[in-house]
This record gives structure tokens, sequence and C-alpha cells, in this order.
């Protein structure tokens, strides 16, 4: 006869841990100038819909941003993603293209595009996704101001 080789037995925590999604956030802040314009757009309808935010002069916010990583954490290692390379790539790819910038002048991401927060996230979400694995799903969340903020992918 055979010999009889009982399964091994798995640990059913280990499993179900396995089998959850987990979102992971890194928190990181830039300071940008802008201005919101149409030029397309007269002077009076500038104002009227983009208002201090038309000032020919530009001004400034301290943005908030939360990059969110969506997945199933890796079995070797328990991550999601690597916190640390998430934030290298954050400073990278978003905070030397974006802090201390004026949106409007100093990239090429807002030459023809009005830099508006919900602009930005698109933008950053862009930048981002490129390099992370598709197979994480990517949310970002940009505060440009405490009671103001947008999401991108909604």
């Amino acid at each position: 006869m055979g010999v009889s080789v009982r399964p091994k037995k798995q640990d059913p925590n280990a499993l179900a841990m396995e089998k959850q999604k987990v979102s992971v956030f890194r928190k990181e802040h830039f300071n940008a100038a802008h201005r919101l314009h149409n030029p397309a757009w007269t002077p009076e309808k500038n104002n009227e819909v983009f208002g201090l935010c038309n000032n020919p002069n530009y001004h400034g916010h301290n943005y908030d941003l939360i990059v969110q990583v969506t997945g199933y954490p890796d079995p070797e290692t328990g991550y999601v993603i690597d916190t640390k390379k998430l934030s290298d790539l954050i400073k990278v790819e978003v905070l030397a293209r974006f802090d201390h910038k004026n949106l409007n002048l100093d990239t090429t991401f807002f030459a023809t595009t009005n830099p508006s927060a919900e602009n930005i996230a698109v933008v950053i979400y862009e930048l981002l996704r490129t390099k992370i694995n598709l197979t994480l799903d990517l949310k970002i969340r940009l505060y440009e101001t405490e009671r103001n903020f947008v999401e991108y992918p909604s």
C-alpha cells in the first residue's frame, strides 16, 4: 500500500490576511503658486468665474497631498508597498516638480491647462501611476486648503 500523506494544515489567519486588500497612505506637503485663468475669456469673465484666484500676480497654497495605494499584502514582506519607496517616489515625481514653484510658469504640465486642484490631482496621479505596479490601486487626495480638497479617481 502507498504512504498516506496528510495535507499541510494552513494557518487560517494567514489565509484570511492574504485575501484582504489593505490601503497604505502617504501624506506629503508642498507649497506652490498658481493663477486660474482662461485666455479665451475676457478679463471680466475670468474675474467673475475665478475671482481672487485670477490674480495676475498669482497666489499660493500650502497643499497637503495624500497618496493612497491599495492592494494585497505581499506574503513575504507583509507590505502592500514599501512606504520608504513610496515616499521617495513622491519626492522625485511630485515634490521636486511642484514644491515652491509657480505651476503656471515653472512647469510644463500647466502651460495650457488651468492648475485647478482637480487638474493638479490628475497630473499627480498620472506621474505616479506609471511608477507604481498596475496590480495596485492608486488614489490621490489633494487639499488646497483645510476645507477644500479633491480626490482622483473618485
